[in-house]
């Protein structure tokens, strides 16, 4: 069993070191700290910060005194609600301070959080309530509608909106054990169900201390959130529970080319994101931006490549650190790669890193046995802040989680993940034991995906493999057997998953075959199965040819870009298997090779080639200057994955008259 050192080697601990605030002041948090509840850490925050500003969104800011009001009147409403009792609350909201007060109110009233998206398939919002058994739903006026569908029996509703003016905003003064549970996290299971993981008081405020010792957070700090995370435990707290100011940036909303703008505009000092956000931003940027501010990059969730650290280094200061944090949802912060512009990466990817404070991390093979440096193994977190478990999952709990080989009060975890031990003590990651992946910084389980596809009635064999794409991006690609011939359609399979898994968990590509390939075994032979190659999918819509040059150029820029041998004038760009990073690039072209001026919605409105054809075909007398199609080019090429979705649904809800919207 190969033991990763838990010190810094000189050029690591001299970056880390040079990671401070350029005005602020830094204060240690104490080991001893871990030892208590969040809300009482929380406390001496508001007391220390009362006038700061806690948590700013575009609609509006909360002080630490105006946030600790707020969560106290909702905990109070809780308890009147269901009383003392440990128990899961569901956070059915959108709006980031509102979110945030939810999420502190359920610690104060003793009880743990559970996100829920309002934008979730039913199917996943209702087995999420189904597994947590979750007595209280918390909503506002914007989520309320949706929210009261799931309200019914055991289950209650909580308008934060319509709270009674009567609730006391003083604290609750509740004794919290740093033992209690502070929320759940489901994430992709292989029984084809989410699983919840279970976090403590004491889980969450071990990460706080890492993040704030390393990263030297300080109440001066600006920290940004790129999405609404519902759990809230994993970072925000980080920034809360120093008395810095959180700042929550909706992307899927305003779009990450206005991102540049608002680090400038609100003076953001700590930027994280997951490395695809990353990318998508700073492929945005121009010369002429100027982060002075910003001190520290986090990239997280996703494998950080020696290109990404050339954008890092291209756009930013040499004040500005750039670090690959490396953690689950299981072991909370693992290890950490601290990198400045002299730092250099000899592989493809940045090292994992080094293990952060009361983290043990160990290589091991198959039979459980230490490997040597240099070679391959199973990483293994040995902690006593490893996740409780999850939730009323006891008998998969005892099989994650062991007992260590020397005693002790530590736990073990195997994360799945393949690495290998540099001699200094540095982890690199190598790759997935099981056939977990991450899309889109998200935790996919395979397995959950194949589960679904085999309840549809047509499916008779399928399993799903994940490849990189010409870009580098990693997709899913499913390998059924069906039932009868005619095998279903592209469409309907799409349209199946869409019911009931994320957009992020549906296959890019479907091909059928007579029968799957075997082992002598009896397991499938992945790596026999077939490329699914550049034919034209099997769809519901009919091939039509390209009728005019437009169409002609159009077809032929899609094909390329897919690619597919033929694209037909009415086929569905998303069907034919593209994604929202394909999109961009056929945008792109699209506007190089016409230098039109098309609104950024219309491109999205017109997912085949006939209807692109048509919007080219309105707007020819608008042609673009130099310096104008660089800002369209810009704004486009920025665009996240949620945000192409969102202006398809926005499109398929105005086209239908109000109908379906997925």
């Amino acid at each position: 069993m190969s033991d990763l050192v838990t010190h810094l080697p000189p050029e690591q601990e001299a970056i880390r070191a040079s990671c401070f605030h350029p005005t602020g002041t830094f204060v240690e948090f104490p080991k001893e700290e871990i030892e208590q509840s969040i809300p009482e850490r929380f406390g001496k925050i508001v007391r220390r910060y009362p006038d700061r500003i806690a948590v700013k969104t575009k609609n509006g800011s909360l002080t630490y005194h105006e946030l600790n009001k707020a969560s106290n009147r909702l905990a109070r409403a809780m308890l009147a609600r269901s009383g003392l009792r440990q128990e899961p609350v569901g956070l059915f909201l959108e709006d980031g301070l509102q979110l945030i007060a939810a999420h502190l109110a359920t610690l104060k009233a003793g009880k743990f959080s559970m996100g829920l998206d309002p934008s979730a398939p039913r199917t996943r919002t209702a087995h999420l309530l189904d597994d947590s058994q979750a007595p209280l739903i918390v909503a506002d006026r914007k989520t309320e509608l949706s929210a009261r569908q799931w309200a019914t029996g055991v289950t209650q509703l909580i308008n934060m909106d319509e709270l009674n003016s009567g609730l006391s905003e003083e604290n609750l003064g509740l004794s919290i054990s740093p033992e209690a549970y502070c929320y759940v996290r489901y994430t992709s299971g292989s029984t084809g169900q989410a699983k919840g993981g279970l976090k403590t008081h004491r889980h969450v405020l071990h990460a706080v201390m890492n993040a704030t010792n390393n990263f030297h957070i300080c109440a001066d700090d600006r920290s940004m959130l790129l999405s609404r995370d519902a759990s809230m435990g994993k970072y925000a707290f980080e920034v809360l529970l120093n008395g810095a100011a959180l700042c929550p940036f909706y992307a899927q909303e305003e779009g990450l080319v206005e991102l540049a703008d608002w680090l400038i505009q609100e003076q953001i000092t700590f930027y994280y994101s997951f490395p695809t956000a990353f990318r998508h931003f700073v492929n945005a940027l121009s010369y002429g931006n100027n982060f002075s501010k910003l001190r520290l990059i986090r990239l997280e969730g996703e494998p950080v490549y020696r290109s990404d650290v050339e954008l890092y280094r291209k756009h930013f200061s040499s004040e500005c650190l750039l670090v690959n944090s490396f953690s689950s949802t299981e072991t909370g912060p693992i290890c950490l790669y601290f990198l400045d512009k002299d730092t250099e990466v000899t592989g493809t990817c940045v090292p994992a890193g080094y293990p952060v404070d009361g983290v043990r991390v160990l290589l091991v093979d198959e039979l459980g046995e230490e490997v040597g440096c240099n070679q391959p193994g199973e990483i293994a977190v040995q902690s006593p802040f490893l996740s409780s478990g999850y939730w009323q999952r006891h008998e998969l709990t005892h099989a994650k989680f062991q007992s260590p080989v020397d005693g002790g009060n530590d736990r073990v975890y195997l994360t799945g993940d393949l690495g290998r031990c540099w001699e200094d003590g540095c982890l690199e990651l190598i790759g997935r034991k099981d056939f977990q992946v991450k899309i889109r910084s998200f935790r996919v389980d395979i397995a959950e995906v194949e589960a679904v596809l085999k309840l549809h009635p047509e499916v008779k064999e399928i399993t799903i493999i994940a490849s990189n794409d010409q870009s580098d991006n990693t997709r899913l690609i499913a390998y059924l057997v069906p039932r009868s011939y005619p095998s279903p359609t592209i469409n309907g399979l799409r349209d199946f998953l869409k019911e009931r898994l994320p957009d992020y968990m549906i296959p890019s590509a479907f091909v059928t075959l007579e029968k799957l390939p075997l082992m002598s075994t009896g397991k499938v032979d992945r790596r026999a199965l077939p490329d699914p190659g550049t034919s034209r999918p099997n769809l519901d819509t009919h091939y039509v040819a390209p009728r005019t040059r437009d169409e002609e150029e159009l077809a032929q820029i899609w094909a390329e870009v897919l690619p597919v041998d033929h694209v037909g004038i009415h086929d569905n760009f998303f069907d034919l298997g593209g994604h929202s990073l394909a999109a961009m690039r056929v945008v792109s072209q699209v506007i190089k090779k016409f230098q039109l001026e098309l609104p950024l919605q219309s491109l999205f409105q017109s997912p085949t080639v006939a209807e692109m054809a048509a919007v080219i075909m309105e707007h020819q007398g608008k042609r673009l200057g130099e310096e104008e199609l660089e800002r369209v080019l810009g704004e486009l090429e920025s665009l996240s994955d949620e945000e192409a979705q969102r202006l398809l649904a926005e499109e398929t809800t105005s086209t239908s008259g109000g109908g379906k919207h997925e």
